[in-house]
């Protein structure tokens, strides 16, 4: 029996395996992470204005993106869940850290701010719909992917 307690629940999990997913650079859950067609905002971070796109561009580009990085990390808090029936909002916090073995010695990037979250539960999974990501501030090595 679902309960909206026992859906808060899961729509945070659902939110925490697409972070996990990523830092383990598995493209494939990723991509299940997400049902088509994801509106995607990463326009604080000077990604360009949001568009929708399908799961596999996701973790296509994101694995293009992410590739030449040693090791990644997400962080994720403060989670406020609305659910509506089958349809949830999620706000939380967010920290994503970047790390490569740099020859300056600076070897981390820093993105700190908050995502917002539409989700949508599809075969009894919670599946996200949308996704923004608003920026606070960047600290770090803004250039640690070149050598």
């Amino acid at each position: 029996m679902m309960t909206e307690a026992n859906d808060r629940l899961d729509v945070i999990e659902a939110v925490n395996r697409l972070f996990i997913a990523t830092d383990n650079r598995d493209w494939d859950a990723v991509r299940h992470c997400f049902n088509a067609p994801v509106t995607i905002d990463m326009s604080s971070v000077g990604a360009g204005p949001s568009r929708q796109m399908q799961p596999a561009e996701i973790a296509a580009m994101w694995q293009q993106g992410l590739e030449s990085l040693d090791a990644l990390h997400h962080q994720t808090g403060n989670y406020l869940v609305t659910v509506d029936g089958n349809r949830a909002t999620v706000f939380c916090y967010g920290i994503a850290i970047h790390y490569k073995e740099h020859v300056t010695g600076r070897n981390t990037r820093t993105f700190v701010g908050s995502y917002d979250f539409q989700l949508s539960v599809e075969t009894g999974r919670w599946l996200i719909i949308s996704m923004r990501f608003n920026l606070k501030w960047l600290d770090g090595n803004r250039d640690l992917e070149k050598s």
